[in-house]
């Protein structure tokens, strides 16, 4: 069983920037691969990007590859998202989540790979 909590949410200026926080005990951390999702109000769940527990990090949405960057430290059991340039439209809840100990690259893009889930972290991108 493995626990998250996100933190490092707020309120923010477009043009600003966050560094959202999820940190895991309880359970492997450095053995799985992590994502990040996010919800806007009234929206579905969205896939933001992933990491592998070899550090391979990718953002699947194309508005925030220049902006979004995901990495981890194993030694502090520690996942992070930075985020830069912040806009209106990135006002969600944000999540992380941990995924299956033997789940495969190509599954990381499915939100069903992800087992363990954290309990969100509001962003509010506002002037």
């Amino acid at each position: 069983q493995v626990q998250l909590a996100e933190s490092g949410g707020g309120l923010v200026q477009p043009g600003g920037s966050l560094r959202l926080s999820c940190v895991a005990s309880g359970g492997t951390f450095r053995s799985r691969a992590m994502g990040w999702f996010r919800q806007a109000p009234g929206k579905e769940r969205e896939f933001v990007g992933r990491i592998t527990s070899s550090r391979a990090a990718r953002i699947y949405v194309d508005s925030l590859k220049d902006r979004f960057t995901i990495s981890r430290d194993n030694a502090k059991n520690t996942l992070f998202l930075q985020m830069n340039n912040l806009q209106p439209e990135d006002t969600a809840v944000y999540f992380c989540a941990a995924a299956k100990e033997s789940a495969i690259l190509s599954a990381l893009s499915d939100e069903s790979t992800y087992i363990y889930w954290g309990q969100g972290t509001q962003v509010t991108v506002s002037s």
